[in-house]
C-alpha cells in the first residue's frame, strides 16, 4: 500500500504498472477498488507517453469487468482533450482512443475516432498512416456487417499501400479483402485474391492467415480435402519458422474449423481428412499426432462407427489437449448415443 502511495505521489506511471497486479490482489472490497481507480485516473492524466496509455488500458479493463466500460473509455477521451492543441500528441491520443474502442468491441465509436484521426493525417500528408487508418475503418465496418463499405474502404487502403511500396501491409489488405469477399459469398473474388497473395513474396504470418481464409472458402464449396490441406499447410508453416504465437493462431483456427463441422454433425468430413493433419506431426510432436487422430476417432464415435477413441484419448499425456477433446465430445449427440 505504501509503495503504491509513493508511486502516486511521484507520478510514476511505470511503477504503478509494475505493482498493479499485486496491489489489486490486496483490495478487499468494491469501495476500495473504486477509490483506487479514481486515484489512478487522476495519475494517468498527469503522465506522459506510452505508460499513460498502457495504464489507461489496464484501468479500462477493470471498468469493463465492473460493467462500466464507458468510464474506462472516458479516460481516453480526457487524454485526447488534454492534447487537443498539440498536433502530434493529439494524433497519438486519437489513435489510442480509436484502438481502445476497437479492442473493447465498440466499432461505431472506433470508426468515429478513426475518421477524425484520418482528417488530421490527410492534413499532415502522412500517406502511410492514412492508409493504416483506412484499413482500421474498413475492419470496423466489417464488424458492423457493413461489408460493402468495408470493401470500398479497404480497397482505398490497399491502393495506397501498393503505391507506397509497403508490400507487407499491401498483402495484409488483400487478405482482409479476401475475407470480406468470403463473407459476401463472392468466393471467386476471394479465391482470386488468395492466389495473388500466395504468389507474392510473403512472411510466415501472412501465409498462415491466408491459408486459414482459404480453408474457409474451400469448406463453403464443400471441398473439405483442400480445406484441410490448407489448414495443414498453415500449421506446417508455423512449425517451420518456429513461431509459437503463430502456431497457436493456426491451431485455434483448426480447432474452430473442426468445432464447426461437429456442430453441423459433419463427422465423415472430419475423419476422412483429419489424419493428414496428424501425419504432419509424425516427426515433430507425437502428442499432436494422437490429438488429431483422436479427433478423427471421435468423429467416428459420434457417427456411430467402429472407433479407437477411448484408447487414444487415454494415451494422450497433455491435459490441455484432452480438455479440447472433452469440449468436442460435448457437441451434439452421437448416433445411437454409443459411448457418449
Amino acid at each position: 500500500m505504501e509503495e503504491f502511495e509513493k508511486a502516486l505521489e511521484s507520478r510514476d506511471c511505470q511503477r504503478i504498472l509494475e505493482i498493479l497486479d499485486d496491489y489489486l490482489e490486496k483490495i478487499e472490497n468494491e469501495d476500495e477498488l473504486r477509490a483506487f481507480l479514481e486515484k489512478v485516473e487522476t495519475l494517468i492524466l498527469k503522465c506522459e507517453g506510452p505508460d499513460a496509455y498502457e495504464l489507461a488500458h489496464e484501468i479500462a479493463h477493470i471498468y469493463a469487468h465492473l460493467g462500466e466500460l464507458d468510464k474506462g473509455m472516458e479516460i481516453y477521451k480526457k487524454l485526447a482533450e488534454k492534447y487537443k492543441k498539440e498536433r502530434e500528441k493529439y494524433l497519438d491520443a486519437l489513435y489510442h482512443l480509436a484502438d481502445a474502442c476497437e479492442h473493447f468491441g465498440i466499432p461505431e465509436k472506433a470508426i468515429k475516432a478513426y475518421e477524425e484521426l484520418l482528417k488530421l493525417e490527410q492534413e499532415v500528408g502522412n500517406k502511410r498512416e492514412e492508409a493504416l487508418t483506412l484499413a482500421h475503418i474498413a475492419i470496423n465496418y466489417a464488424e458492423l456487417g457493413e461489408l460493402d463499405k468495408a470493401i470500398t474502404t479497404m480497397k482505398k487502403a490497399s491502393e495506397m499501400f501498393n503505391k507506397l511500396g509497403d508490400e507487407k501491409n499491401y498483402l495484409i489488405s488483400l487478405l482482409d479483402l479476401a475475407h470480406f469477399y468470403y463473407e459476401t459469398e463472392d468466393y471467386e473474388k476471394s479465391e482470386e485474391l488468395i492466389a495473388r497473395i500466395l504468389k507474392s513474396p510473403r512472411d510466415a504470418e501472412i501465409e498462415v492467415n491466408t491459408k486459414i481464409v482459404e480453408a474457409e472458402v474451400r469448406a463453403t464449396q464443400d471441398d473439405f480435402k483442400r480445406a484441410f490441406s490448407a489448414l495443414r499447410t498453415a500449421l506446417i508453416k508455423a512449425l517451420e519458422v518456429n513461431n509459437e504465437e503463430l502456431f497457436t493462431i493456426g491451431l485455434e483456427a483448426v480447432y474452430e474449423f473442426i468445432t464447426g463441422l461437429f456442430e453441423e454433425k459433419m463427422y465423415r468430413e472430419v475423419y476422412e481428412n483429419i489424419y493428414d493433419l496428424a501425419e504432419a506431426f509424425e516427426e515433430v510432436n507425437k502428442e499432436y499426432v494422437k490429438f488429431f487422430t483422436a479427433i478423427g476417432e471421435l468423429a467416428k464415435l459420434k457417427e456411430g462407427s467402429d472407433n479407437n477413441y477411448n484408447s487414444i484419448y487415454e494415451s494422450i499425456e497433455v491435459n490441455e489437449l484432452k480438455e479440447l477433446l472433452d469440449e468436442l465430445k460435448k457437441i451434439g449427440t452421437a448416433v445411437l448415443n454409443i459411448g457418449v
